[in-house]
């Protein structure tokens, strides 16, 4: 009944098309692969395989051609969030979010954005600026790099620390008046210097290593 009602809700935008159901997490994986979605919209508790290994395997580090994957779920533990982004998830909603936000996370991760429920994202940084010593917020895995700056320069770190709050593209764009070439190149730059593959790790990295503080830009 649930998964019924996500289907009506999608379907009614034209640009939207609910390709296939899956019961399950195993029955989810083997329709990813062979329906190749632009987005896979999935759950944390699932029978049979979870939605952080239904994550890992459809996203996860060691996937050659990763697809995209937005968690919707009623549990919103740290452990979760942060396993979830770290599986390679570039989206993270709880279903109280409402439909709009539900749709506009889908067309955000199709086109390549990210998107965090705000209650979450508030909830991550409250972890970072409520920490003096830098430590690791509850839930969280060890951190993506070293706590230098990993070779990122200062306009870099600035294009990071928006991606962290949440920002697209053409916002960062717009707050720090550069061209949205040159906010794809940090980004690509910034990929390759923390050794991630996309906008949600770099977020993750500036989460894990308490780098939200503002800084000089080059």
């Amino acid at each position: 009944m649930v998964r019924t009602g996500f289907r009506l809700i999608l379907e009614t935008q034209p640009d939207l098309e609910v390709l296939g159901e899956a019961a399950d997490g195993v029955t989810c994986v083997e329709m990813a692969r062979r329906l190749r979605p632009d987005v896979c919209l999935v759950d944390i508790r699932m029978p049979r395989l979870d939605g952080l290994e239904v994550t890992r395997l459809l996203a996860g580090p060691d996937v050659a051609d990763p697809l995209r994957i937005v968690i919707f779920t009623t549990f919103d533990l740290d452990e979760y969030v942060f396993g979830a982004l770290r599986g390679g998830a570039q989206g993270f909603l709880l279903k109280d979010s409402g439909s709009a936000l539900l749709i506009e996370a889908i067309r955000a991760v199709a086109s390549g954005e990210a998107m965090v429920s705000p209650t979450i994202a508030a909830r991550l940084l409250k972890h970072i600026t409520g920490r003096s010593g830098g430590d690791p917020a509850p839930g969280a895995p060890a951190p993506l790099g070293s706590r230098d700056n990993c070779g990122l320069t200062e306009r870099e770190l600035s294009v990071a620390r928006l991606v962290a709050r949440g920002r697209t593209n053409q916002e960062i764009t717009d707050e720090l008046s550069v061209s949205l070439s040159t906010v794809k190149t940090h980004l690509a730059s910034m990929q390759g210097k923390l050794g991630v593959r996309n906008r949600v790790e770099i977020a993750a990295w500036i989460w894990e290593n308490g780098a939200l503080q503002t800084g000089r830009s080059d």
